[in-house]
């Protein structure tokens, strides 16, 4: 399907305004559901993160549908083209796939052996590690204004996810060398990982003419397996006692639909925009979370920190989209590597 320039430039900033929301939710849903004092078991972390998965393919197969003219037939001669004889095509996803699952067990793996603040820091490295592979797979161009917008964007962010003093202070101490070796380098490891994932699959969606939903159906598929397969390794027992739905209710079931509208928008973003873009639209959501949790939830007490990490934020939005030549000087390009 071919846009107009005018068309696309609607759907790339509705849609960067779509997942700011939709982050924004999910951050404050998620955060009251495992909150949530109930009788009975916690729900999974892990089996919502499969039924998401479930229910994102399930919505891209009605989006084909949908473009197959609500024709079964035609629907099910296209997915059989594009994804079952087309299989060195489909293997494609099979990498930001195994990408990403890897980067939630380094994060998980940091996480346990990092305090807060240390981690906060270097996880946003992440966004520089996207620019980068940006600029050296994608060949696109950053002028100066926007290298130092995404050095205002990482420093903004590490403030306003600045941990409190009262916070990890003493889990700092009782960390060892070693262990803090192991996890500044399962962070670094996520952090080049979540960069490569996510400008590899944005080159696959702009240099395929398949449709974003069959390439959403692809990556889902590939997701579904993996994440299960994690489910079972880490939460085996739980599923086994009491089953893979334990502790579902109401916001739970919010939290898998927001999580499955988080993998379509964010398919769309990076179609229609790009991964640089869908990190300030992530790092605006932080904002609002924190802001909503204030005024709204009452349970967050911002710092001097925290406002000097947003005004850094919003800095670093508009520098990026301060108009720059593209031959100038400032301009940094490095040529695609042959693959």
């Amino acid at each position: 399907m071919v846009l107009s320039p005018s068309h696309s430039w609607r759907l790339k900033y509705v849609s960067l305004g779509v997942l700011v929301l939709q982050t924004t939710s999910l951050v404050l849903t998620m955060r009251y559901s495992r909150t949530l004092k109930e009788d009975g078991p916690r729900y999974l972390a892990s089996s919502a993160v499969v039924a998401a998965e479930v229910l994102k393919v399930l919505a891209c197969t009605l989006f084909v549908f949908k473009e197959s003219n609500f024709n079964v037939q035609a629907m099910n001669q296209l997915l059989k083209e594009e994804i079952v004889n087309k299989p060195m095509e489909t293997m494609k996803l099979a990498i930001p796939a195994g990408i990403y699952t890897l980067q939630n067990n380094l994060l998980y793996v940091a996480l346990s052996n990092l305090d807060g603040a240390t981690y906060q820091v270097t996880y946003q490295l992440k966004i520089l590690t996207t620019a980068l592979f940006s600029v050296s797979m994608l060949g696109k161009r950053l002028g100066i204004y926007q290298w130092l917008s995404l050095l205002f964007l990482m420093a903004g962010v590490t403030l306003v996810q600045w941990p409190t003093e009262s916070e990890g202070t003493e889990e700092q101490k009782i960390l060892t060398a070693g262990s803090q070796f192991v996890g500044l380098m399962s962070v670094l490891m996520a952090c080049v990982s979540s960069g490569f994932a996510g400008v590899y699959f944005e080159k696959i969606l702009k240099e395929t003419k398949q449709s974003v939903w069959v390439r959403n159906i692809q990556l889902g598929l590939f997701s579904f397996v993996f994440g299960f397969v994690g489910m079972i390794m880490y939460d085996g027992q739980r599923v086994r006692q009491s089953g893979i739905f334990q502790g579902y209710n109401t916001i739970t079931c919010t939290v898998v639909v927001l999580q499955a509208l988080g993998g379509l928008v964010i398919a769309v973003v990076i179609k229609y925009a790009d991964n640089i873009l869908k990190g300030f639209a992530t790092s605006l959501s932080i904002i609002v979370s924190a802001l909503i949790s204030y005024f709204l939830l009452d349970d967050f007490n911002p710092t001097g920190v925290f406002f000097l990490g947003t005004m850094l934020v919003m800095a670093a939005t508009i520098l990026y989209s301060y108009p720059h030549k593209s031959a100038s000087v400032g301009t940094i390009k490095i040529e695609n590597c042959p693959t």
